[in-house]
């Protein structure tokens, strides 16, 4: 992924930081307007070839947002205050709001996802759109698991999924 996909168009540059937690190393991508930093992708455990479009930090991310996956991992924070821009499509969009209506510690299954965005058939739609969520953990595509309990696909892995899960459960409790 040397390159933003075509239906993403920015206008600003995007730098890159990145954080080592105990679930890997995240690879934050961000741009800044107006003195001011937004989110717009996480990366798990990739190294990410040379690219003129990608500014490795040149400006670092704000130690504030870096604290809060921090916290998160610790079971101190349940919902992330960080300013992001979530690039996809109107149909994307809409799977990836949802999402955040999903309570910290909870599940919902592909079905279910599929029916809140009025596509009673769609799990696999959907199952593509959280395929393509930028901001994992953010936008915690992990709280979606099939009807019968398996985790199904994860775009950053199946084992990463089953740690966030069984991390919000731990501290859920």
């Amino acid at each position: 992924m040397r390159s933003l996909p075509k239906r993403w168009k920015l206008q600003s540059p995007i730098f890159t930081d990145t954080l080592n937690t105990p679930i890997g190393r995240l690879t934050l991508w961000f741009i800044e307007e107006k003195k001011k930093q937004f989110l717009i992708r996480i990366l798990f455990n990739i190294v990410l070839p040379p690219d003129e479009n990608l500014i490795p930090v040149r400006h670092p991310f704000k130690q504030s947002f870096k604290n809060q996956f921090t916290e998160y991992l610790q079971g101190k924070r349940k919902v992330f205050d960080i300013p992001y821009i979530m690039l996809g499509t109107e149909f994307e969009k809409k799977v990836w709001e949802i999402l955040l209506t999903i309570p910290y510690g909870e599940t919902r299954s592909y079905q279910w996802l599929a029916r809140e965005v009025g596509l009673h058939k769609g799990a696999r739609a959907v199952g593509q759109a959280l395929k393509r969520n930028p901001l994992p953990i953010i936008i915690p595509c992990h709280r979606i698991i099939h009807e019968d309990g398996s985790l199904g696909g994860y775009s950053s892995g199946v084992d990463i999924k089953r740690r966030l899960l069984d991390l919000e459960y731990y501290y859920s409790l």
